[in-house]
């Protein structure tokens, strides 16, 4: 799914590159690593925005870009924008397992299965 934006496709496009940047696999596991120390601490130089701070920036951003036209189903929209890449880059890092996918996701097993389904994601 991409996303559908009323004459705003500069919006659109910043919003799903973000959207790939926040979601990349090779990030995705510095974040989600349960089992690093707890006293493990990043360098400065490595640390990152959040990811709140990404969606924060790209929404408003989005609404710049709109133009005066009033956006359709944005909390679809920015959901299914987020959830797709994280189930991939979850998996990705489970390399499949997708009882370790849950796990780390917080669902459980049925609950994945039904959103793999949903995004088609095998």
């Amino acid at each position: 799914m991409t996303l559908q934006f009323c004459n705003a496709p500069e919006g659109a496009t910043a919003l799903e590159n973000t959207v790939e940047t926040m979601t990349d696999p090779s990030v995705i596991p510095k974040a989600l690593a349960t089992e690093a120390s707890p006293t493990e601490t990043v360098p400065d130089n490595e640390q990152t925005t959040p990811l709140s701070g990404h969606v924060k920036t790209m929404l408003e951003n989005y609404f710049k870009d709109l133009d005066g036209h009033p956006p359709a189903d944005l909390y679809q929209m920015v959901l299914q924008e987020v959830e797709q890449p994280l189930l991939e880059a979850v998996l990705t890092y489970t390399r499949g397992n997708q009882s370790k996918a849950a796990t780390l996701l917080g669902l459980n097993r049925g609950t994945l299965r039904k959103k793999l389904k949903q995004y088609d994601i095998n």
